[in-house]
């Protein structure tokens, strides 16, 4: 055989393995239509709608029905859903949004302009941020079936960004406004119908939710899954061995136990991604009930202060997958996040000294007084910080007795009995610190039963003025200054002590594909996700 004849078929075939390669690379790529996409969460929600809750478990399924009017990129610019384009007046008052044409609800009515108004409304009234984020806007009118105007009595600079499914859901107006029915107990709730890509199927309480493709979905050919799967359950090591036997495919915001972590990765098996966070940055904390007797004196507040150290916890109980802060505004929102350190750093000294002076001495036992702290099972990491803060507390002679109940539980507990002295929670910061920060230490956002909010009881007037000036100043730098300046004072009063912002890894199987296209990740509609055949 000639060189030229070897060379020519050597040639020939390598454009057919690099054609095998271009097809398999291309088919790896290109979305598949069909199969079983399985989400499994740490906590069965309590309701398939968010209309009034900020619970993430209702977060994660809310969207895959009940949409938004906007979705957001990696770096918060508004995209289009349920709200094709807008337009903001110049005096930053008026919002007018331009619906998508053709788009129903799965019962076949059409989604038009009402529904947006009904919906914003309701959720001003019962939703826990809502009250906040649209406190500014007086009106929403309805000029055609297709446009949607928002009228603010004064400029809402974060609003653009409030609009995604999961944070602002658009309701069925024909389904909920009903003359003398009660929205929170509206059957859609449990069994929802809305425009997105998912249909509601079925829901086995203690085990799953079934969610079908919708077939006249708005934007074809998506969804390209048949079915969407919803399984919970609140022990680490049962989610982590879903993964690893692919009895579950995927599942958010770190849903294995930080010590797992290492070897899963070292295995390969399954994907780790970080992206698809950035619209709920979150900080850990302990709120006082400054109801309480105890805690009404600053200077015990002030003495546990300096009784945690924040490195030591970040170590300890996240495995240093979190980032230290004292401050309630997120590190992850650098522009309005005060880097400033504590004023109450870790000294148990000076936390002993405080108790001291604050009528407390030791007993006998060494023990000053006995608390009770509440934290609720959804994340696996809030029994490490609970035990954490238990053997902190220890050494300054506060015994402590650690209670835990599931998320539903817990909200009952605190927010509406107000059967606590001292609670573990994780808040999210959201887009913006009006949106996730201001409802925590806002006065006027202080209502029993009202989860999620001002869980402290906290009142502060210069702070109440400092966030309602923040809600409507244009001016970013002047916003900026007086987020900073209600960090400094809230750091100082100590209505609680804020620990640590966490690092949220979404674990997946690598047959799963486009999962978290926005900023909003697996919160999102999972319209474009898909997945590889299983070999």
């Amino acid at each position: 055989m000639s060189w030229f004849t070897r060379l020519s078929r050597w040639g020939g075939n390598a454009l057919l393995l690099s054609g095998w390669l271009a097809a398999s690379a291309h088919a790896a790529t290109t979305p598949q239509r069909g199969g079983t996409l399985t989400l499994i969460l740490s906590s069965e929600p309590s309701t398939l709608v968010s209309l009034a809750t900020v619970a993430q478990p209702a977060i994660a399924v809310s969207g895959k029905v009940t949409e938004g009017l906007l979705t957001y990129d990696y770096d918060l610019n508004p995209q289009p859903q349920l709200a094709t384009s807008w337009d903001i007046s110049p005096d930053g008052k008026t919002y007018t949004f331009h619906l998508r044409q053709g788009v129903k609800w799965h019962d076949g009515q059409p989604f038009t302009s009402a529904d947006v108004a009904y919906s914003i409304q309701l959720l001003k009234q019962i939703h826990p941020r809502a009250r906040s984020t649209f406190a500014n806007v007086n009106d929403i009118k309805a000029p055609d079936a297709l446009t949607a105007v928002f009228e603010l009595s004064h400029p809402a600079p974060y609003l653009l960004r409030a609009f995604a499914a999961g944070e602002t859901p658009i309701l069925p107006k024909h389904i909920y406004d009903v003359p003398g029915s009660d929205p929170l107990k509206n059957a859609n709730n449990n069994a929802p119908v809305g425009t997105g890509p998912y249909i509601f199927s079925e829901w086995v309480r203690g085990s799953h939710i079934v969610y079908k493709r919708n077939p006249n979905y708005w934007d074809n050919p998506k969804p390209y899954l048949d079915q969407l799967i919803v399984k919970f359950s609140p022990d680490a090591v049962v989610r982590t061995l879903a993964l690893e036997t692919g009895d579950a495919d995927i599942a958010y915001r770190t849903p294995v136990a930080l010590s797992e972590i290492a070897r899963l990765k070292k295995e390969g098996k399954l994907g780790f991604d970080t992206k698809g966070n950035n619209y709920s940055y979150s900080v850990a904390s302990l709120q006082f009930n400054l109801d309480d007797k105890i805690f009404k004196d600053l200077r015990v507040r002030q003495a546990f202060s300096h009784a945690i150290d924040r490195d030591a916890l970040v170590r300890i109980a996240y495995f240093g997958l979190a980032t230290p802060t004292a401050s309630p505004v997120a590190p992850g929102l650098k522009t309005f996040h005060d880097p400033s350190p504590t004023p109450y750093p870790f000294d148990l000294a000076a936390a002993n000294r405080l108790l001291d002076e604050a009528g407390y001495p030791r007993g006998a036992d060494g023990t000053r007084f006995s608390i009770t702290l509440d934290y609720n099972t959804y994340d696996d990491a809030f029994r490490r910080i609970a035990d954490f803060t238990r053997a902190a507390l220890a050494k300054i002679g506060v015994a402590v007795t650690l209670r835990s109940s599931d998320i539903s539980s817990h909200t009952k507990r605190v927010y509406t009995d107000r059967d606590f002295a001292l609670a573990l929670n994780m808040f999210a910061n959201l887009y913006d610190p009006t949106a996730g920060v201001q409802r925590l230490y806002w006065s006027k956002n202080y209502r029993v039963g009202l989860p999620f909010s001002n869980t402290s009881h906290y009142v502060n007037p210069e702070v109440d003025r400092l966030l309602e000036a923040a809600q409507t100043e244009n001016d970013n730098g002047k916003r900026i200054a007086q987020f900073r300046q209600f960090q400094h004072i809230v750091m100082h009063d100590a209505p609680d002590i804020n620990l640590l912002s966490p690092q949220f890894i979404t674990i997946y199987n690598p047959r799963v594909h486009d999962h978290s296209p926005t900023a909003d990740g697996v919160e999102g509609n999972l319209a474009g996700v898909w997945v590889e055949p299983k070999p």
